[in-house]
């Protein structure tokens, strides 16, 4: 570890003790931060892990940020440098943790509007217009949710998702409109990822797809992952076999995933509004699910239905020339995060929040329902 790093660094200290006797932790740092009060610093440690032990020592410091700072070389142990996260520590191991000050993030912030339904302390709830790009990637550097949510929020983000997706806990794609939450510092991101995980974060989306689902409700339990040749798609992957890696194969090929469908309204035996409540939340997984079941969204690019198979569909069931012109012009695919609720991350109060369809989706419907009347 470099001089400037050490010197810049806030030093952590505190010697450790195991689980039996929590309160005989010893504290000796001079310089602890005002946030982590000795009644925090001093409760039961669950483990003699290392990263777990600072963990619990730590609250309000992810164990994901704190892994990553050992495996940097930011931790010792008796004076030794110790990048192992499980590591295991004995009665009397005096621990060292060196905290650098937080850095400039690489994206630029910028005054871009966010529709906010909610906000306080700890979190955002906002409405995602379809179109703009949740983080900075490759062709996106500017304009995106992270860029606006640097202006709004200053240096109040998450850092767990590195510099350049701070405050992210869920994505939407870009095209895709509707509900996110935001986590605006390590602990609420922290018991966020939790929900996400245990799934007690509900996330219900809206989606107009082409058929008619039979049977009008059900489960898909189908494992996602990389498609094999086309590599800005996401596909199916036969054989899978999950592990205890969070749903992960061993050899990553993909992920296990759950979508719980239920059709709300059917138009011309071609179309139907369904409603998509996730267990998991994988890349594209609402569109891949519904492609899988046969009922591709409208409008999308990636997974639609060809127009010679959607145009020869709805010419079956007679529908209007100037519906069927607006289903195939639709820009987007025709998905909307409806619904959201949560435990807070810090009162631990149930929320829940919904938003209306976006006017685009809610046109198209529109048109739908008055050439049936």
């Amino acid at each position: 570890m470099n001089e400037d790093y050490e010197e810049e660094a806030e030093s952590l200290e505190f010697i450790y003790e195991p689980p039996a006797n929590p309160l005989a932790i010893s504290l000796t740092s001079p310089q602890l931060p005002s946030q982590f009060p000795p009644s925090q610093a001093s409760h039961q440690i669950p483990s003699a892990r290392l990263d777990a032990v600072l963990a619990a020592q730590f609250p309000d410091y992810s164990r994901t940020r704190l892994k990553s700072l050992i495996e940097g070389g930011a931790c010792r142990v008796n004076n030794l440098d110790i990048r192992t996260p499980s590591h295991k520590l004995k009665p009397g191991d005096q621990i060292r943790i060196l905290v650098p000050p937080a850095t400039e993030s690489l994206p630029v912030a910028e005054n871009i509007p966010l529709h906010i339904i909610y906000e306080d302390a700890d979190i955002i709830v906002l409405n995602k217009a379809a179109g703009m790009v949740v983080h900075p990637a490759v062709g996106h550097g500017r304009g995106t949710l992270v860029n606006a949510l640097l202006y709004h929020c200053g240096a109040t983000l998450s850092g767990i998702n590195g510099v350049k997706r701070p405050g992210i806990v869920h994505r939407l794609d870009k095209d895709t409109s509707g509900l996110m939450i935001v986590a605006k510092n390590d602990l609420a991101h922290q018991h966020l990822s939790a929900q996400l995980q245990d799934h007690s974060l509900r996330r219900i989306y809206q989606a107009l797809v082409y058929g008619t689902l039979m049977p009008p409700k059900g489960r898909i339990d189908a494992a996602i992952g990389r498609h094999p040749h086309q590599p800005l798609k996401m596909a199916i992957i036969k054989n899978f076999m999950a592990n205890k890696n969070n749903g992960e194969t061993g050899g990553g090929a993909g992920r296990a995933a759950a979508t719980n469908y239920k059709s709300l309204e059917v138009f011309y035996d071609a179309l139907t509004l369904v409603e998509c409540r996730l267990e998991t939340g994988r890349t594209h997984q609402i569109r891949v699910h519904m492609d899988h079941l046969g009922h591709p969204l409208i409008g999308d690019p990636l997974y639609g239905m060809a127009e010679p198979r959607a145009r020869s569909l709805m010419k079956k069931s007679a529908v209007a020339d100037d519906i069927m012109a607006a289903l195939l012009a639709f820009p987007r695919q025709a998905l909307h995060a409806k619904e959201l609720s949560f435990a807070h991350p810090r009162t631990e109060e149930t929320m829940s929040f919904t938003t209306p369809l976006p006017e685009d989706m809610l046109a198209l419907l529109s048109q739908l329902r008055q050439s049936q009347v």
